[in-house]
């Protein structure tokens, strides 16, 4: 299998790859090209933009959760009916998971694809150091093949001209160079970007901007090139249907939260519950009732902290969830979901389906969370092992005893009931396949398709 592939990375965060990376996506795509955006790591963000970008759903890429074998099947079966896949890299090309050896990087990454490397360097503050940043990158591990560099924030023609006289002598091509361009400042808050589905004129804005800065700065032709000489990728490509197994007969309703606030879900969550049956319909909890004949409920992450007050006024749908629980509607919740399901978030009443409250805290919590089922639920069995990732500012305090859903390294977290798994932890169900078989066959008996 060829697929033609670049990964665009950079020595550290704030280079600007996120930019150079939409840019590139949304250019290419306007020049004729289908292409497929993947992000290396657990971020929900960056896949949103790079969905407006490409027109196609944004995916992830990460060996800590879906495990290293699964990462190349993932990026062919995301490339299907393309003709380039763009990979952004996170953090540094080397940066991977705390006390490994770069596990999970970009580097790592780009190794298990074969991918070739363009190194997005931000150029702002340095001239002919540059080439030294770029000669160690190269050399730091020559299993990772860097094919190109593109010169980030540079000031001017002589500011230019005094990086690529550093770079030359490391035979890595200048493939552009991007002047600052204060239109791409995006939205942002306390983790990052503003998701897409959340203010979509000026996520639309941003990735015009970004191409545009693109098209004036990379040659295309030559990124096309470079992706194009990326050797033959001998892997299977994955397929939901192989990983679970639909039911003869009949297909439940699951209801998945999304909208502006429940925007942070893996492209293959649904594509999982497709396969093992269901018929899952996407509902805007700020404004939507439960879809009908709803016969179980994803509700997955995003930032409910920041629309409390609107969450709360829809009281039909609090009301539906409160009454549909209690009737046994199996519940699977993720970070926003765990807060939704709550007694209240800051004041503003929630659901009230758990015995506790959300508030927003000054601290993050960010991280890969190695963790064990707890307790037993419809979904996981006690001692199911499970790596998982956490990305909040925010906390819960229980009214009373419960039974935790996980064990996690520093103690409990979450809350477990028979049909309900609530927590702060991110699973990619790519992983753990299962898991949203189980949720569609407790859907399939809530349902009265079976017993």
């Amino acid at each position: 299998m060829v697929i033609p592939r670049l990964v665009v990375a950079a020595p550290a965060s704030g280079a600007g790859k996120t930019t150079v990376a939409v840019g590139l996506m949304a250019a290419l795509r306007q020049a004729g090209h289908t292409v497929a955006g993947f992000k290396v790591g657990p971020d929900y963000i960056d896949p949103g933009f790079h969905a407006v970008a490409t027109g196609r759903p944004g995916r992830n890429l990460d060996p800590m959760l879906q495990g290293e074998e699964r990462v190349a099947p993932l990026f062919a079966h995301g490339a299907e009916g393309a003709d380039l896949a763009v990979v952004e890299g996170v953090m540094g090309l080397y940066d991977g998971a705390l006390g490994t050896e770069g596990y999970a990087s970009t580097a790592h990454v780009s190794k298990l694809l074969k991918a070739p490397v363009v190194l997005v360097v931000d150029a702002s503050a340095a001239g002919r150091s540059v080439g030294a940043v770029v000669n160690g990158f190269v050399a730091f591990d020559t299993e990772v093949r860097i094919v190109g560099v593109i010169l980030n924030k540079v000031g001017s023609d002589r500011h230019e001209a005094e990086v690529r006289a550093g770079v030359a002598p490391t035979g890595v091509p200048v493939l552009g160079v991007l002047r600052r361009d204060t239109r791409l400042t995006v939205p942002s808050r306390h983790l990052g970007l503003v998701p897409a589905d959340e203010q979509r004129e000026q996520a639309v804005a941003a990735v015009e901007a970004a191409a545009d800065l693109v098209r004036k700065g990379v040659d295309l032709e030559a990124f096309v090139a470079a992706a194009r000489a990326a050797v033959e990728l001998h892997t299977e490509v994955w397929d939901p249907a192989t990983e679970v197994e639909p039911a003869a007969e009949g297909r439940p309703v699951v209801a998945v939260a999304g909208g502006p606030v429940f925007s942070f879900r893996y492209t293959e969550t649904t594509e999982l519950l497709v396969a093992a049956g269901a018929d899952v319909v996407t509902f805007d909890p700020l404004s939507d009732p439960l879809p009908e004949a709803t016969a179980a409920l994803y509700l997955g992450g995003g930032f409910p902290e920041l629309h409390a007050e609107a969450l709360s006024a829809n009281v039909e749908l609090r009301r539906q969830v409160v009454t549909e629980v209690a009737a046994g509607l199996p519940v699977i919740a993720e970070c926003a979901g765990l807060l939704y399901l709550c007694r209240e978030l800051d004041g503003h009443p929630m659901t009230g389906v758990l015995p506790a409250t959300g508030r927003m805290t000054g601290s993050l919590t960010l991280g890969y969370r190695a963790a064990i089922a707890a307790t037993t639920t419809a979904f996981f069995d006690e001692g199911r092992r499970v790596r998982g990732h956490e990305f909040h500012r925010t906390a819960i305090d229980l009214d009373t005893e419960v039974d935790p859903a996980w064990y996690l390294p520093g103690g409990v977290e979450g809350i477990a009931q028979p049909r309900v798994h609530a927590s702060y932890l991110h699973l990619h169900w790519t992983a753990t396949p299962d898991v949203p078989a189980r949720l569609v066959a407790a859907a399939r008996v809530h349902a009265g398709l079976e017993k």
